[in-house]
């Protein structure tokens, strides 16, 4: 990562806004300006919500919905605004980024509008949490910021401004402020096991074996599956679907250099391969070769319960080119296991939602694993790689932009060690745990070992600036190696050395992505706890 982004955590150490130390305006409180007074961003508050004639809140849910329909009137205009640049795209890098900003923009409409059927559902229909809430509203915010970014990244800013000026981003983030506030009142309610899990399904998920012979379609390079491209596969699977059940594709062993994209209409895709010796995918985009950060990635998937096992995502592009994305993921719900994730810059693209990692590779040197998502990566091996000379390799950014955005990168019982390509030299480099790539970036490693090639001071400035480090949040629990030691770690306010398990644990399955309530339904194993 090389530019600036969003990503999340829990609040924990931070001094919260008046919105959340005083009591919210009570029903008797009937001015507009009242409410919008103690939200972050109250001008546009009070013009989006105080026109002549709207209604007033009745209550703080009543608040939090008007909020989320201003919003999304807002997202509905900006999606009009992108359509209408299209004509007006001028060659190659306008084209990329209004690409990108159409597509973001698009799925800010949608999460806006999944967190208004959830908050305006009653009864038997309440199948939904203020968590639930609270991660949609942060995709949609971090949406935007992938779209400013990619603009900057091009230097077309000027050109996408238009779309992303109209406070679209002000509301959601009063949203998010004002939904944090009443988090709690549904945190047990819900589902147990997501919907789109048969009990059935459930025990078969426990083995790749039985993935295998549950799959409903086989690719294969020699032509002995019904397709030859993954792409095709999954779309031929949508489009012939009943209902919302679960679509198993089993990937044979082979190199598939391809583009697949998931998007958001494509939700509960399992992809299941031979081994990640032996299912490979690849690609070579990257940022030196015209496309954005966000449109590099070899597999990008956005629909939600995407689920692999047993596979490979590789980008090719080499440490020269720069950001070159293997997979980019927003899907909620997501679980990746027994996978390997190949590149130099910008690996992996966490960029939104609840995901979880299991027993995976992830190899890489600058930034390579970034995003704005709540993530916990557990029992994964992150392999360092040889940098170009006068390159500092830096495992993590995240991208949190908005301190009640409840997302963050919570790496657990893992190991980072150096390839061993870079084993024999890494003295030669400096390597560290992470930087800030926004504000509120937040990063944790728990309980992981880390192997000696990690720096004494753990982390690295944001391009040799003092950016974040006050409001960041970067914690180191319990962990063991070498490059463990805390003693001479950076003096920021924002480093924890965290001391107490009660603070470690808010970054576990059970807290940071609610692993409790979904991933039993996937089979794959899991620690909910420290």
């Amino acid at each position: 990562m090389a530019l600036n982004f969003a990503l999340f955590i829990i609040s924990i150490s931070l001094s919260l806004p008046c919105f959340l130390s005083q009591t919210l305006p009570n029903q008797t409180s009937n001015s507009i300006d009242r409410w919008c007074s103690r939200t972050p961003h109250p001008e546009p508050c009070k013009i989006y919500l105080g026109c002549p004639g709207c209604r007033v809140p009745k209550g703080k849910a009543d608040f939090r919905t008007m909020i989320v329909e201003a919003a999304l009137e807002q997202a509905l205009r900006a999606e009009i605004l992108a359509k209408e640049l299209g004509p007006r795209c001028r060659g190659k890098r306008k084209l990329a980024v209004w690409l990108d900003c159409s597509k973001l923009i698009s799925n800010t409409v949608f999460q806006l509008n999944n967190t208004l059927q959830g908050l305006k559902a009653t009864g038997a229909n309440m199948n939904w949490t203020d968590t639930d809430a609270q991660t949609w509203l942060s995709t949609a915010l971090t949406n935007l910021d992938t779209c400013r970014a990619g603009s900057h990244q091009l230097n077309v800013s000027k050109f996408i401004s238009p779309v992303v000026s109209n406070n679209v981003s002000e509301l959601i983030s009063n949203g998010l402020a004002v939904n944090r506030a009443m988090l709690g009142g549904q945190e047990t309610k819900g589902r147990e096991f997501p919907s789109w899990v048969s009990d059935e399904e459930r025990k078969s998920l426990e083995s790749p074996s039985a993935l295998v012979s549950q799959a409903n379609f086989v690719v294969a390079k020699d032509g002995s599956g019904q397709f030859r491209s993954i792409q095709a596969a999954i779309n031929t699977a949508v489009s012939r679907r009943r209902g919302n059940e679960r679509i198993i594709i089993h990937v044979k062993r082979g190199v598939y250099r391809e583009y697949i994209e998931i998007g958001n209409n494509m939700n509960q895709i399992t992809l299941v391969g031979d081994g990640l010796k032996y299912t490979i995918i690849s690609g070579k985009r990257s940022v030196a070769s015209g496309y954005t950060t966000y449109s590099c990635a070899t597999v990008g998937i956005d629909g939600a319960g995407f689920m692999a096992r047993g596979i490979t995502f590789r980008n090719r592009s080499g440490p020269r080119k720069g950001q070159a994305v293997a997979v980019r993921s927003a899907s909620d719900l997501s679980v990746f296991y027994s996978c390997a994730f190949e590149g130099y810059q910008d690996t992996l693209f966490v960029l939104a939602q609840r995901q979880f990692f299991k027993a995976c590779y992830i190899y890489g040197t600058i930034d390579f694993i970034f995003g704005n998502a709540a993530v916990v990566f557990q029992n994964c091996i992150i392999n360092v790689r040889k940098p170009l000379l006068g390159q500092a390799n830096v495992i993590t950014a995240q991208g949190r932009v908005d301190r009640f955005q409840n997302t963050g990168i919570s790496i657990q019982s893992c190991s980072v060690r150096a390839t061993p390509g870079f084993a024999r030299v890494y003295r030669h480099f400096n390597t560290y745990l992470g930087r800030p790539w926004q504000q509120f970036s937040r990063t944790v490693f728990l309980k992981s070992y880390l192997g000696s090639l990690v720096n004494p001071a753990g982390w690295l400035a944001w391009e040799n600036t003092n950016f974040a480090q006050d409001t960041l949040y970067f914690g180191e629990y319990k962990n063991f190696g070498p490059g463990s030691s805390t003693r001479r770690r950076v003096n920021w306010k924002g480093h924890h050395v965290i001391k107490s398990a009660s603070t470690a644990s808010q970054f576990t399955v059970e807290n940071l992505i609610d692993g409790n309530k979904w991933l039993p339904a996937t089979g794959v194993p899991f620690d909910a706890s420290l």
